[in-house]
């Protein structure tokens, strides 16, 4: 699963947000970029952000002039910001679901930026997609799960948390790939093991 830290720019190029949008854009300009991060004034205050489309549809088609409007007047603050241990499908979710194109990667600090671009043109995430791997991931967990409820019993803790592993898989599974599950790989067992621990009882037992 790739991460967010393994695809992200970590050269962050920030502007004040006091500082003319002609400054911004000339900045982006420079750089081949189309955002830019605004600084943030205090270690409590929210990052914000200030992109090329921004510029265009809050400035530019109002007639608005670039060297006096300023850069706090259409940035967006607190912009959206993702986590670098995020799975990178999350992000591509998330740009979906939000219109936006580009987001500052934050923990605790700035750590870098991460684009539509740095999804489109990653090679791990054209070559191996997620939906490849949870599919392996699924499989290996039946497997497991079948081995070791034959080994401590249908009956056993060990065989309920293994279903559970393979159901929590079949359920990211069923989301990234917006599938509706009929019926999971835990459901397939039960019905031909009717004596095996439900995963609802075990839950029960163990809460009390």
């Amino acid at each position: 699963m790739v991460k967010v830290s393994e695809i992200m720019t970590r050269s962050v190029i920030t502007i004040r947000g006091s500082a003319p949008v002609a400054a911004a854009l000339q900045r982006m300009l420079q750089q081949g970029i189309h955002a830019l991060v605004v600084d943030r004034q205090h270690p409590q205050d929210a990052y914000g952000i200030i992109t090329d489309t921004d510029i265009v549809t809050r400035a530019l088609a109002f007639g608005r002039d670039l060297k006096r409007l300023r850069v706090y007047e259409i940035m967006s603050k607190p912009c959206i910001v993702v986590n670098p241990d995020l799975a990178v499908e999350y992000v591509a979710r998330l740009f979906s679901n939000t219109g936006i194109s580009v987001a500052p990667v934050i923990q605790s600090e700035l750590l870098g930026i991460v684009t539509i671009t740095d999804l489109l043109t990653h090679e791990a995430l054209l070559s191996n997609p997620q939906e490849t791997q949870l599919t392996d991931q699924i499989d290996q967990a039946i497997a497991l799960a079948e081995q070791t409820c034959q080994t401590f019993g249908k009956q056993s803790q060990q065989c309920v948390e293994a279903w559970a592993k393979v159901d929590a898989l079949q359920t990211e599974w069923a989301y990234q790939t917006q599938t509706r599950l009929d019926q999971t790989a835990y459901d397939a067992f039960r019905a031909s093991n009717p004596d095996a621990l439900k995963l609802e009882d075990y839950d029960n037992w163990c809460s009390g």
